[in-house]
């Protein structure tokens, strides 16, 4: 497995960011009873699962010597039914 250089590290920090985001968005709305911000919160998880594993597939295409930009943002429902 390659060290993450700090260039595989800039390559991903715009899918970084977006994740730092969405987790300090889901922060802000976690125990609230706002309706809106429950759909928000189902929203954001969901979002986070696509992101996560956007980033593991840019590191593994990395990792055997592939190009990282030939990861895709899978859809909600590949993501959310890893474990099933």
């Amino acid at each position: 497995m390659q060290e993450f250089t700090n260039e595989a590290q800039s390559q991903d920090r715009p899918v970084l960011e977006h994740i730092r985001e969405l987790v300090a968005e889901e922060q802000r709305l976690l125990g609230n009873d706002d309706l809106a911000d429950k759909e928000r919160l189902h929203q954001i998880q969901v979002e986070l699962d696509q992101y996560w594993d956007l980033l593991r597939q840019r590191r593994a295409l990395r990792d055997v010597g592939e190009n990282p930009e030939d990861a895709r943002l899978r859809d909600p429902d590949t993501v959310e039914n890893y474990e099933n």
